[in-house]
């Protein structure tokens, strides 16, 4: 059998070999009963791993194409006639699960200069494990037991107080615990939505909520994101042809542009959700990366129609699931039941954890460290791209993120080539957009970007 594979396609191994055999099968084994190529076989032949070959072979069983038979290996199907023809679809869905597993599955090597998150070597570990042994040594609950439904009072308050600088009034009792932002989310579509209902999203934006709301079966409309927040006289225009449910917006250093809701777009936002009757959902999870606080949707609405998400898993640990929303008093516990049914509580352990670091004082002196270093990473990355003639679509104030795109338009397929040569893992910027239209720009995590490879990078595509 031969097959094509390309290394240094955007597309995933896996994909390409199952769009291969869907190939072979077609011209030569749509009778079934045909013998496949041993997993050992084919990953030897065409020097790939195994685990590639074995989702190649798992997602065409799925499909209907092959069977499989313990002992003996893989098999056309019978009704592969019937079904062969049928392309191989590859939803919203696969489009940003494949886009996730170029960056989670590359190795520790590899310069994730298209992620979301924090390098390790970034990370402080000391406080963080000293509030773990302080909590291992004195709360034998927080290592066995579950959390409260809603999450621990004292955390609660904790994060009620934390909120007041944001001019975020809210109730102890209006704010659920959660294992992090991305639960947080999941929790919310299943609470405010149905399959069919309309959710307005901010484009570029935030591709893991694409996928959370096409697996939902949910129509999803972009809105223009600008330098000041949501382009209104779009969302005026969209508003008038939909009904949304439902806004999804991030505030402050906007991912992927790093951008700011600026007051006067707040307020038309909250002036349309009134007028339109529709609900928004707030990401505020890089909250702690700002010095000087902005305006919140949730300051000005007085979480009357907004719900508000916060996390700590972006600045402390990506390992240490604790995340939170500040919801309408009517919603809260509607919220702690869905929370119950799919997950009984978050992690009574993190929690704690957590809570130590708030009380110590830690927490807060880690993020006034973290703001000045991202601040001087952000200037720095600036003026490399500035220097390199790249395209900077808004100079964030801070925060993690720039999107930017090379001075000449560059293949997103030899983009990916020249990210490979320095052993480079980027996030496909079709992605970030609702409708996955191609782009030449890419999120750039300003906190990798002064490592070597990272400069060659971004001369090479100048």
């Amino acid at each position: 059998m031969k097959l094509e594979v390309n290394r240094h396609a955007t597309t995933p191994i896996a994909q390409q070999l199952e769009a291969g055999i869907r190939a072979w099968i077609a011209t030569h084994g749509a009778g079934g009963g045909r013998r496949l190529p041993s997993i050992r076989r084919l990953a030897a032949t065409h020097h790939i791993s195994r685990n590639a070959v074995i989702e190649a072979y798992e997602r065409l069983v799925a499909s209907g194409l092959v069977r499989s038979r313990p002992g003996s290996g893989f098999y056309v199907a019978d009704s592969a006639a019937a079904l062969v023809s049928q392309p191989a679809a590859t939803s919203g869905l696969e489009e940003v699960t494949n886009g996730l597993w170029g960056l989670f599955s590359a190795n520790e090597h590899t310069l994730k200069l298209g992620c979301g998150w924090l390098p390790s070597n970034w990370r402080e570990g000391d406080d963080l494990t000293h509030a773990i042994r302080q909590v291992a040594r004195k709360s034998r609950s927080g290592i066995f037991e579950y959390s409260t439904p809603q999450g621990p009072q004292d955390l609660r308050g904790l994060i009620q107080e934390r909120l007041r600088p944001l001019a975020i009034t809210a109730d102890a009792q209006q704010i659920v615990m959660t294992g992090g932002g991305s639960h947080s989310l999941d929790l919310l579509v299943r609470m405010l939505l149905e399959p069919g209902d309309v959710v307005f999203v901010e484009s570029p934006g935030y591709y893991n909520l694409f996928g959370l709301l096409h697996l939902q079966r949910i129509r999803v409309i972009g809105v223009p994101r600008l330098a000041d927040g949501p382009d209104i006289e779009r969302l005026e225009v969209l508003l008038a042809e939909h009904r949304p449910k439902l806004f999804y917006i991030n505030s402050v250093f906007h991912n992927p542009t790093g951008s700011t809701l600026t007051p006067a777009v707040a307020h038309r936002v909250l002036q349309l959700a009134e007028q339109h009757d529709f609900q928004i959902i707030e990401d505020d999870i890089y909250a702690d990366f700002q010095h000087t606080p902005t305006t919140r949707l949730a300051a000005l609405d007085g979480l009357s129609r907004v719900f508000y998400l916060g996390s700590f898993s972006k600045s402390l640990s990506s390992s240490l699931r604790v995340g939170f929303v500040a919801a309408p008093v009517a919603w809260v516990q509607r919220l702690v039941d869905i929370k119950m049914l799919t997950s009984i509580s978050a992690s009574r352990f993190a929690e704690q954890v957590v809570t130590t670091l708030l009380q110590n004082g830690s927490y807060r002196k880690l993020t006034e460290r973290l703001c000045i270093k991202l601040a001087n990473q952000m200037a720095m990355a600036l003026t490399m791209l500035k220097n390199a003639g790249w395209e900077v679509y808004t100079q964030p104030a801070g925060g993690m993120f720039v999107w930017a795109k090379p001075p000449v338009a560059i293949a997103p397929e030899t983009l990916s080539e020249l990210a490979n040569r320095w052993e480079i893992t980027l996030s496909p910027g079709h992605l970030f957009f609702a409708d996955h239209q191609p782009t030449a720009w890419l999120r750039l995590n300003v906190a990798y970007i002064q490592d070597p490879r990272a400069k060659a990078f971004i001369e090479a595509a100048s």
